[in-house]
């Protein structure tokens, strides 16, 4: 194993702190709206929060730009909408605030969804995209030769997203049942 800085070896070793119920009720009931919202509006997509993922996901076009690889350029949209969420959980696992990391993989795996509507859309190219641009999975598909495969490849993201949220959810209700108790 690469050992870790100092201050992140001793995050990593910490005791998670304890969940209190408010939390998991929180936690819970974003879970409830988010899936709620994607089952009842167009699938895949979530107003307010894929609005924000959507921010992300434009900002990781020129940013993975930077590096000069085209095709990272195109993917650097998914990755930023990703890697966003990603480091959110991330400052919450090392700090050891379950609720906060819980919240942010459903935040994370949601982004998933919304992922695999793209997807499924490669061959179609019916969603409206930002000024009118260029359908990125359209290109990367049809570059390693699997557009005929749109509509599967989204599913298995849309399952991924919902197991994984369902994953954090029940992590999140374990480490709540596993609380210390009182003494």
């Amino acid at each position: 194993m690469i050992p870790l800085p100092g201050p992140v070896q001793e995050a990593w070793e910490a005791e998670w702190l304890p969940v209190r119920t408010s939390a998991l009720v929180g936690v819970s009931v974003a879970l409830l709206l988010v899936g709620g919202v994607a089952l009842a509006s167009e699938p895949g997509w979530i107003p307010l929060l894929d609005g924000v993922n959507l921010v992300f996901h434009e900002a990781g076009h020129p940013l993975f730009g930077l590096l000069g690889w085209e095709t990272l350029t195109i993917l650097g949209g998914t990755l930023m909408q990703l890697l966003v969420p990603l480091l959110v959980a991330g400052s919450f696992w090392l700090r050891r605030e379950a609720p906060g990391t819980a919240f942010a993989g459903l935040w994370g795996f949601e982004n998933l969804l919304n992922i695999a509507r793209y997807v499924g859309d490669a061959r179609a190219q019916v969603l409206p995209l930002v000024g009118g641009g260029e359908h990125d999975w359209a290109d990367l598909l049809g570059r390693w030769g699997l557009l005929a495969q749109d509509a599967s490849l989204a599913a298995g993201l849309r399952a991924l997203g919902w197991l994984g949220m369902a994953a954090c959810w029940g992590w999140l209700a374990w480490r709540w049942r596993h609380r210390p108790t009182p003494a």
